[in-house]
């Protein structure tokens, strides 16, 4: 038997050989790859969150414009405390889809417009003999005999049109105020009266218990049909005081409109 310690050394199997010259290459690829890798890693990690793209803002729409509205009076040349009340009603649209009247006591007219505020006719008129702008309570229970001489105003203020008759002569009329028994009716036989109508001048035209009476031919023709065909509504002007104190939404259309220019 040979010594074993005299024996040769048996070479490695190529399987070790491989295996160890396999480590090898993987070491030197750690040394190559893992150092970049870890620095994109951290420098991912570190860099702030990107900004979202701001949003541009929407622009606002514009505010539609308001667009001033008159009165049309055609050829009339009414006064001025008419006009501005007029163009008022027209720009408010205070008188919504109905038409209106506007009585200019001091000059003793009246004015009647359609429903878009086109003056369809102008007439004068008797009104009250008293000067003043309230109705004295209780006129209304009165017999007209029974009122006195201060009492017989017509009332300033807006009121909403209706048809009726009164209890006395069974004729019909257009009631302003029905509780205080003011109306607008036609002018009947009362000679005085339709010769004040005449007139070139007011003056003459205070002689009505507090009612409007009118020519009636615009009565029967003008006024009536409107009431019925689109209902009318009342202005009549103070004469005592101004404007804005009986009409609380009033405002001047053509100061409002230059105010608004600059």
């Amino acid at each position: 038997m040979q010594d074993p310690r005299t024996e040769p050394e048996k070479p490695r199997s190529e399987f070790a050989q491989s295996v160890g010259r396999g480590l090898l290459i993987g070491a030197v690829a750690l040394v190559l790859i893992l150092p970049p890798y870890l620095h994109y890693r951290h420098r991912n990690e570190t860099a702030p969150a990107a900004k979202p793209a701001a949003t541009a803002k929407a622009p606002e729409a514009a505010k539609p414009r308001h667009v001033i509205r008159h009165a049309d009076f055609g050829a009339e040349s009414p006064s001025p405390e008419v006009r501005r009340m007029a163009n008022w009603v027209a720009d408010s649209h205070d008188n919504q889809t109905h038409a209106f009247v506007v009585i200019d006591k001091p000059n003793a007219k009246v004015y009647l417009f359609d429903n878009v505020a086109h003056l369809q006719t102008a007439v004068p008129t008797v009104i009250g003999s008293a000067i003043g702008d309230d109705t004295y309570p209780g006129v209304g229970d009165k017999p007209l005999s029974a009122l006195k001489p201060y009492e017989r105003t017509t009332p300033a203020g807006r009121f909403v049109a209706e048809v009726g008759e009164t209890s006395s002569r069974h004729e019909d009329v257009v009631w302003v105020d029905y509780d205080n028994a003011v109306s607008m009716h036609r002018i009947i036989k009362v000679p005085e009266r339709l010769k004040a109508i005449a007139t070139p001048t007011p003056a003459d035209n205070r002689l009505s218990n507090g009612c409007i009476n009118l020519p009636p031919e615009f009565y029967e023709k003008a006024l009536r049909p409107a009431v019925d065909h689109y209902g009318v509504i009342v202005y009549i002007l103070p004469e005592t005081r101004p404007i804005q104190q009986t009409f609380a939404s009033f405002y001047d259309v053509d100061a409002a409109s230059k105010l608004a220019q600059n």
